[in-house]
């Protein structure tokens, strides 16, 4: 069973936070992408690296997967994933997109696809519709 779990945004885990996730809009639409190994659809974002803050790498991973340019990046949450009784952390961001370029070349990211709801494929249903939910909500807070 997968358990996911929110905290505040400056909430500091006892273990190190592993992971950025970027729930991304772009001229009204959500920014979702696609692995170049798998058929599956995703919420931008990775792990955060050695010396980086989780705040940088949601920006490092948003233009990257995206080809973002030009976004705004807000904190909606710290959050943790329980599966088997392992927990990991990470943080939630939402970034608004102002302007898009190409995917890089260095990207693992095959395509993206921008639309107005979640998409059915999922690399990770277990996970995914609660960060996504968490973003809509934050949104609706904000009345955006």
């Amino acid at each position: 069973m997968t358990e996911v779990n929110f905290f505040e945004p400056n909430f500091i885990p006892d273990s190190k936070l592993t992971y950025s996730v970027i729930s991304a809009k772009y001229a009204g639409k959500w920014i979702f992408v696609r692995h170049h190994l798998r058929s599956t659809w995703e919420i931008a974002g990775g792990h955060i690296e050695t010396g980086e803050t989780s705040f940088e790498a949601a920006g490092r991973e948003l233009m990257e997967e995206t080809g973002a340019i030009s976004f705004k990046l807000d904190c909606i949450a710290t959050y943790s994933v329980t599966i088997d009784g392992e927990t990991g952390w990470g943080r939630l961001y939402f970034a608004k997109v102002d302007e898009m370029g190409p995917i890089p070349d260095i990207s693992e990211i095959a395509e993206i696809v921008l639309s107005d709801h979640l998409p059915v494929n999922l690399t990770h249903p277990d996970i995914q519709p609660h960060l996504f939910r968490k973003a809509v909500e934050f949104l609706e807070i904000r009345g955006v």
